[in-house]
């Protein structure tokens, strides 16, 4: 049994250095968004950067999954928080007593359909649809999420030459 991938002995630059990209990258996303406030959001940012950093040859990496899979998360995620504050729905008893267990999964399934249906399967990006839900949004954690999400398309196409895939 091997605690340390065999791979890292013969890459440990490619790995050190491809892991410090992702820090410093999510380091800058955080500087904009509220960690506290936004913390299903920003965790569904780090599940992408670990995907493009470690994975950045595989489909879920690629600018149209990243940037199609996340813009379907924010569009659902904004609908079903607006369906689950309606005064229709509030006033229903088990839709006030679960509002947030109803409308979360709903945008989640609903957000997976529509990659699944547009091909932007993105799997980190149904989570930016449940943290709208639970968390609500406004302009800017949009597009910070945007801004944040096609710099990383941009920096991944920009890497693409030196980055590996480390799994």
């Amino acid at each position: 049994m091997h605690i340390i991938d065999e791979k890292f002995k013969h890459n440990k630059w490619q790995y050190i250095g491809q892991c410090f990209l992702a820090a410093v990258s999510i380091f800058i996303v955080l500087l904009f968004l509220d960690a506290r406030s936004n913390s299903a959001i920003i965790a569904s940012l780090g599940a992408s950067f670990f995907i493009v950093f470690t994975m950045p040859e595989t489909q879920a990496s690629s600018p149209r999954f990243l940037i199609g899979g996340y813009c379907v998360g924010i569009i659902t995620g904004c609908i079903c928080y607006y369906l689950s504050i309606m005064p229709v729905f509030a006033q229903l008893p088990f839709i006030q007593a679960f509002s947030y267990e109803i409308f979360g999964a709903c945008a989640v399934g609903v957000a997976i359909f529509v990659m699944v249906i547009t091909d932007t399967e993105h799997p980190p990006a149904a989570g930016v649809a449940l943290g709208f839900v639970l968390n609500g949004y406004n302009l800017r954690t949009i597009a910070v999420v945007l801004i944040g999400i096609i710099s990383l398309a941009v920096i991944k196409t920009g890497l693409k030459p030196v980055l590996k895939n480390l799994l």
